[in-house]
């Protein structure tokens, strides 16, 4: 007989958690809000972020020159500069305020200025400089600029090296120059871009942001739904916290296992970036840490009482999530208050995880740590998601009731007063 009970409560929670599932699928067919979130952002952000970014670098970027020097040596500095594949010299100006006049106007991106003693002290053999003047809006812009002026330096260096070395061979001019023969190889990032670099952790923030949202969204609309009803009916299948917890996951899995498949293995090959995955690492890592946004964002959605909420918070907290992610700035020098703070989110250590094994070819046994670390966060935020759905099932109930007795109390003092008016 027990083991009969027993059978039939499994039974009566998996039908009620599949009848909390068909709900929530259906109020996320309806919900416009909902489905941008769940999938339009995830479909075409991601498509639109990886195009903008698919050359990698960029190439000719327009520069004004400043050459108060105006010696050979100046001339040589700028023609250098020219040559190369990421500058190209638009224009010479007479004086500063012209040049900063043409990088306020956004007609240049960068301003090389040579001083006038420039040739002078290189002819003296003592050291000189050469400003450069970058636009900051964009990285990519002031990479080019710096590094090709920074190149062209170190270049004419040796070159001054070897004629005050005196050699008589250009081997010895060689050996002169670079004594060790550095070649810098880039792994992981062939192109040395920008894309190949940020997209991957960005598609995973992607992943967890929009969950949130989507989650956020249909919280906040059963609140206000709930705020102007004058009487909320207890529905059985929403009694209990498991089942609920589980039949909305089941909604937002099933969405997500399509879209977190596109996201890590679609749109990186898209637009060819380097992909070096193994299908079961990846699929180890991405199963923890799609349950870990999911259980994640129905605990953040229990503080949200309006939809517009989450997305303030969303978007607020994005780029700070990118940075504590250790991905684009390094993790070593993230101090430990932030480092820790940062553990509480999924992205983390799926970033992590992700870039590692997908970008540097990682094993599941070599992201160890970050993929035991979603496990455990799947785990604790579902529980805790479990608390604060029986916290607010108790509150509904409690203000159900209340609303229930102020109606009855109405109701009687209605007829109290008819009685009254009647007897009158």
């Amino acid at each position: 007989m027990r083991e009969n009970g027993l059978l039939q409560k499994i039974r009566g929670g998996f039908a009620d958690a599949c009848g909390i599932w068909a709900d929530e699928m259906r109020n996320t067919v309806r919900d416009e809000g909902m489905l941008i979130f769940f999938i339009l952002v995830p479909l075409l952000y991601p498509l639109l972020y990886s195009w903008i970014y698919n050359n990698e670098v960029v190439r000719d970027v327009p520069v004004v020159v400043v050459d108060d020097s105006h010696s050979a040596l100046g001339r040589e500095f700028v023609r250098h500069c020219d040559a190369s594949p990421d500058v190209r010299v638009l224009c010479h100006a007479n004086d500063m305020d012209e040049a900063r006049s043409l990088l306020s106007r956004q007609v240049v991106k960068g301003i090389y200025y040579l001083p006038p003693d420039f040739a002078v002290r290189l002819g003296r053999m003592e050291q000189t400089a050469v400003s450069v003047y970058c636009d900051m809006s964009l990285m990519l812009t002031y990479k080019a600029i710096y590094q090709t002026a920074m190149g062209v330096a170190l270049e004419m260096n040796g070159g001054f090296q070897a004629k005050l070395a005196g050699n008589q061979t250009a081997r010895e001019d060689e050996l002169t120059i670079s004594l060790l023969d550095v070649k810098p190889v880039p792994i992981f990032n062939p192109a040395g871009g920008y894309g190949s670099f940020i997209l991957p952790g960005v598609l995973m923030l992607i992943l967890q942001q929009t969950l949130v949202l989507g989650i956020g969204l249909s919280a906040g609309t059963a609140r206000e739904r709930n705020r102007y009803q004058d009487l909320i009916p207890f529905n059985r299948a929403y009694q209990g916290m498991f089942r609920i917890v589980v039949g909305k996951a089941m909604c937002y899995f099933m969405i997500y296992a399509v879209l977190g498949a596109y996201l890590a293995m679609v749109v990186p090959r898209i637009f060819d970036f380097v992909v070096l995955a193994e299908p079961s690492a990846l699929l180890a890592v991405m199963l923890p840490y799609v349950l870990a946004c999911i259980f994640f964002g129905m605990v953040v959605s229990c503080i949200v009482r309006y939809r517009e909420n989450v997305m303030l918070l969303v978007v607020f907290a994005s780029v700070p999530l990118l940075f504590l992610s250790g991905v684009s700035w390094p993790g070593s020098n993230i101090p430990w208050f932030w480092e820790s703070f940062s553990w509480l989110f999924p992205s983390t250590f799926g970033i992590r995880a992700y870039v590692r094994v997908n970008t540097m070819g990682a094993s599941l046994h070599d992201v160890a740590f970050e993929y035991r670390a979603l496990w455990v966060q799947a785990a604790a935020y579902f529980f805790l998601a479990c608390g604060v759905y029986r916290h607010q099932i108790l509150m509904s109930k409690k203000h159900a009731l209340e609303r229930l007795d102020r109606i009855r109390r109405k109701r009687a003092l209605r007829r109290l007063l008819r009685q009254r008016g009647g007897r009158q």
